[in-house]
């Protein structure tokens, strides 16, 4: 057996998963919210070989830092007999959102690479460094084990020139390696191979459109396996409305704030990346939220949710004409896998297209199915991601643990 401790390491939480790859089981998962905060919240849990939930403990303390959180899961993980150690964990996968140009496969992390992760800070401010914080304190806390840093970014390595390519003086873009990279490649990878298990077809042979919505949110064009387009950028600002972000926008509008309105680039920043959004449109950064406060015939909401639907519209029909064909649309992530009328309404303009819902499949059932009308030309289908298993899997892939 093959066991690995996924690490996802945000700026304010870390969530870490123990996964036996031989049979895909979440033997423990943990959450710590809110690390320098007055108070935060963690909770473990233990599972089986059976992927069934066992016992858990939750804690409200305060965790001034990363090492202090990493430091309380391992107790409270021990009082569970769900220590990594106990456990028999033999390598540490990390969620890295930002490659650049050099990261594009996953990698065994060096000081070559963490020094080259540092590197990379300042295409990803917000991301990076809280990532490279995990490597480290978990090198600290479990000493002894390989890590591997697994990159948002590598799944979008294989855009054509022309979808990565951004519009400006071409030795400007080369001296700061200044091109979209694109997000959320691990779950695009992950859903895109599963939705052609799903359809029982070769990989190689669908084209796809997949829809990961969330809190952050972005969509790709995937032509028999290779990513050819997708919504986010240089950073994941760009593409489609999410929770606190705008998605795209007119860059003059940047300029406009910072030149005629006198606020800083770090007032812009927090408003593009804090106040934007489903937050700055309504005030409501979570979907069952806002959908309640249109159903309650809140305007702001309303519009909201309308401008959500008419950017998922727009890159599904661009997608449409960048792939030629679409065997297969693919709804993923928090928001695409459990909010129907969200899939219904975005889907709805489609039907000369020959995309036909099945109401009552998109209505009822829970994970993995194919919610369109039987013997229609394009499937649609809900296919819950796992980003974890990827980076799991990843590890094997990378340190053949599993020969």
């Amino acid at each position: 057996m093959t066991r690995v401790l996924v690490i996802n390491s945000g700026s304010s939480s870390l969530k870490l998963q123990i996964i036996d790859t031989a049979v895909e089981a979440e033997l423990a998962w943990a959450l710590v919210e809110r690390i320098g905060d007055p108070v935060g919240t963690l909770a473990v849990r233990r599972g089986d070989l059976a992927g069934s939930p066992g016992e858990e403990s939750t804690v409200e303390a305060a965790f001034p830092d990363h090492t202090a959180a990493l430091s309380r899961v391992l107790e409270e993980a021990g009082r569970l007999g769900a220590h990594p150690t106990d456990l028999g964990v033999e390598a540490i996968g990390h969620r890295v959102v930002h490659g650049g140009p050099d990261f594009h496969e996953p990698v065994e992390v060096t000081p070559e690479v963490e020094a080259g992760i540092e590197r990379l800070e300042l295409l990803a401010p917000l991301h990076n460094p809280a990532n490279l914080r995990g490597i480290r304190v978990a090198r600290d806390l479990l000493p002894g084990l390989p890590h591997v840093a697994v990159f948002d970014t590598g799944f979008f390595h294989t855009l054509p020139a022309a979808a990565h390519t951004y519009a400006i003086d071409r030795a400007v873009a080369k001296a700061w390696d200044l091109r979209r990279y694109g997000f959320h490649g691990t779950s695009h990878e992950f859903v895109s191979r599963r939705t052609a298990e799903v359809l029982g077809r070769p990989y190689d042979e669908v084209n796809q459109i997949v829809l990961h919505l969330g809190n952050g949110a972005s969509a790709s064009a995937i032509a028999g396996g290779r990513a050819v387009d997708t919504s986010m950028g240089l950073t994941p600002l760009e593409g489609l409305v999410m929770g606190t972000r705008p998605g795209d926008l007119d860059p003059g509008l940047i300029i406009h704030l910072i030149r005629d309105r006198g606020m800083s680039p770090e007032d812009v920043s927090t408003l593009l990346n804090r106040r934007s959004g489903l937050e700055g449109l309504a005030r409501a950064r979570d979907f069952r939220e806002l959908l309640a406060r249109v159903d309650d015939g809140d305007r702001d909401a309303a519009l909201a949710y309308e401008v959500v639907v008419h950017r998922l519209r727009r890159y599904i029909g661009g997608y449409w004409a960048v792939l030629g064909d679409v065997d297969a649309i693919t709804f993923t992530a928090g928001v695409g896998e459990n909010v129907a009328r969200l899939r219904a309404d975005v889907l709805s303009t489609l039907g000369g297209w020959g995309v036909e819902l099945d109401p009552q499949a998109n209505e009822d059932g829970t994970g993995e199915r194919i919610i369109s009308r039987a013997g229609g030309r394009v499937a649609v289908l809900v296919v819950p991601t796992d980003e974890e298993l990827a980076i799991a899997r990843a590890c094997d892939t990378v340190l053949g643990l599993g020969r």
